[in-house]
């Protein structure tokens, strides 16, 4: 069965944006950018592919589910459809107008298990964080790009409105990087 994969960008005190919506703060450059581009290349959007010159090797994700917060910067730069390699649903209550390739949900923990029932590759949970604590109870891997920053305030890793419910998961690897970011990957217990 295929497994949803929280994989994000935070910062040392659990957010993944500041309050604004920016993730200006996060470092792109570094020696983990090699696992970026690399290892997690399908989780890159289509026009950063072309500005890299490489293609999404479409080894890790087939999937990707976000909320409408987070597809907001594309289409505030004219990007209707950011991971064209990747089927793509963004999780909404209101109708909005989407570029086909994109499909709307309403209910994404009923997405999401329809979509682990598929043959294929994991299914990335892009964000936001208020979509990410909706899924909590369907997140099987947590992979945390936790970089050498505290922001003091922003979009909390599983969003504002998450019930407190424990949720096990085990510590899989931590990778630190010289530029301070630590990959750390989490199963689900």
């Amino acid at each position: 069965m295929r497994n949803l994969v929280y994989y994000v960008a935070v910062s040392i005190d659990g957010y993944i944006a500041d309050p604004d919506g920016g993730f200006d703060a996060f470092s792109v450059e570094g020696d983990h950018a090699s696992v970026v581009f690399g290892e997690y290349a399908d989780a890159l959007p289509a026009h950063a592919h072309a500005a890299l010159g490489i293609t999404a090797p479409g080894t890790r994700f087939d999937t990707v589910i976000m909320g409408w917060n987070s597809l907001v910067p594309a289409l505030q730069v004219g990007i209707r459809s950011p991971y064209p390699h990747l089927r793509q649903y963004v999780a909404s209550r209101s109708n909005r107008d989407v570029d086909p390739a994109v499909t709307l949900t309403d209910d994404p923990a009923r997405t999401v298990r329809e979509l682990k029932q598929l043959a294929g590759l994991d299914i990335w949970l892009c964000g936001g964080g208020t979509l990410a604590g909706a899924l909590l109870t369907e997140i099987d891997r947590l992979v945390l790009k936790r970089n050498p920053v505290v922001l003091g305030a922003g979009i909390p890793l599983f969003g504002n409105g998450t019930a407190h419910e424990t949720r096990r998961f085990t510590l899989a690897s931590a990778r630190p990087f010289t530029s301070g970011v630590v990959i750390e990957e989490y199963t689900r217990s």
